[in-house]
């Protein structure tokens, strides 16, 4: 039983990061809140906690597939190349080290920035394509911290099945 309990507890710690991971990318988000779950189903054992992994991991594919995919097809018909995003990514992280939180989002938007402006030469033209580009990294972001949420709240049910039911 003690194994339990602590498998449990450290497999919430391990979702809360792969929420966070969702939020702030330096951390890793969905797929950490899978293999987590994962790895309690096979300590765990038995029925209900493999019907849990199966809904936590529907969730989580869900989640990644609508964030990539929406994301992508926005920033494709906006035309925005990868290397703007990298670069807004690259630039984050090094925001993130020189200013601790608040560098992650303005090295973003940045990098973001820099980028564009370099391909679309005006800046109101590259501003408006960063902020489009923005608007959609962050619906498709919500959208996956949602599912991630849910995905949460199951392995919270299937953590309380086991040890009242």
């Amino acid at each position: 039983m003690t194994t339990d309990i602590i498998t449990s507890a450290l497999v919430g710690l391990a979702i809360l990061v792969g929420c966070l991971g969702i939020i702030v990318p330096v951390l890793p988000g969905s797929i950490l809140i899978a293999i987590a779950v994962l790895i309690w189903a096979i300590i765990i054992g038995g029925t209900a906690a493999w019907i849990i992994f199966a809904i936590v991991a529907v969730f989580v594919a869900a989640g990644m597939s609508a964030s990539l995919v929406l994301t992508g097809r926005k920033l494709k018909s906006m035309q925005v190349p990868n290397s703007s995003v990298l670069l807004g990514g690259v630039l984050a992280i090094i925001g993130f080290f020189v200013i601790p939180v608040l560098g992650l989002p303005i090295g973003f938007v940045g990098g973001l920035y820099l980028a564009e402006y370099s391909r679309l030469k005006d800046g109101k033209t590259a501003w408006n394509s960063s902020w489009e580009s923005i608007k959609a990294i962050g619906l498709g972001a919500a959208i996956e911290f949602a599912l991630a949420m849910l995905a949460a709240i199951t392995f919270g049910i299937g953590v309380l099945i086991h040890f009242f039911a």
